[in-house]
């Protein structure tokens, strides 16, 4: 086991064990435990009460977090010519079609979000073993596959992002950065878990919200109060 270094092991020292931390309190540590020299992301896991493997209780959506992600989200807007020009205006990175598609072939992927509309949805098929891996492939159900190439490009741009349950239940979620606010970062985790909480099946019995935890790309887990959160 490598040795924790002296930034580490003070890190560790300011999250008490076995402390249950409300969102406020979770909010402004996250910031204080962060040893990377660069500015780290802030992540959330919500560990919910349900099981994947049902269809009946699969969770997936999307959110606009307030403040943003604080990341520069590459985005890439396959559409016929007729759009380009609402897809660029609205500050798409890539605009076009055929060629970009010659370059996803030859395993181009640099974009962190593709939008697309429905007539083009065919021509992606074929290259869904090279997007779906990499969580890339559009979906109508993440406003990322529609007519509205603008909106879709500008809420994507503005902080939209979306998510899915993995199979042990899990919520994962980039909410901001540590050079964020503590204010900040507790909002965008509020409007997240919102967002759950109304997206909850009926199928799931029991504990919907079972845990919380908040941490920068290399500190140490914070645990949430669910209460302090709903």
């Amino acid at each position: 086991m490598a040795k924790l270094t002296k930034k580490q092991k003070e890190a560790l020292s300011k999250i008490e064990k076995n402390k249950i931390y409300s969102l406020d309190e979770a909010s402004a540590l996250v910031k204080e435990v962060n040893f990377a020299k660069f500015d780290a992301s802030v992540d959330i896991a919500v560990r919910l009460g349900v099981d994947p493997r049902k269809a009946n209780q699969m969770v997936r959506g999307v959110v606009s977090l307030p403040h943003g992600t604080g990341k520069d989200i590459k985005v890439l807007a396959l559409v016929t010519p007729d759009k380009e020009a609402e897809a660029k205006e609205a500050g798409a990175d890539y605009v076009g079609l055929d060629e970009y598609l010659q370059k996803i072939k030859d395993g181009w992927t640099d974009v962190d979000v593709i939008v697309t509309m429905p007539a083009v949805m065919g021509k992606l098929g074929p290259l869904g073993r090279v997007l779906g891996p990499r969580g890339l492939m559009p979906n109508p159900k993440s406003g990322t596959v529609t007519m509205e190439i603008g909106k879709a490009v500008a809420e994507v741009k503005a902080g939209k992002i979306d998510f899915k349950v993995d199979k042990y239940g899990i919520i994962h979620a980039g909410i901001g950065k540590v050079s964020f606010d503590a204010a900040k970062i507790k909002e965008n985790a509020q409007e997240l878990v919102q967002t759950l909480l109304k997206l909850k099946p009926t199928a799931a019995k029991g504990t919907y919200v079972k845990s919380i935890y908040m941490s920068s790309t290399m500190s140490p887990g914070i645990a949430i109060d669910t209460k302090s959160v709903n």
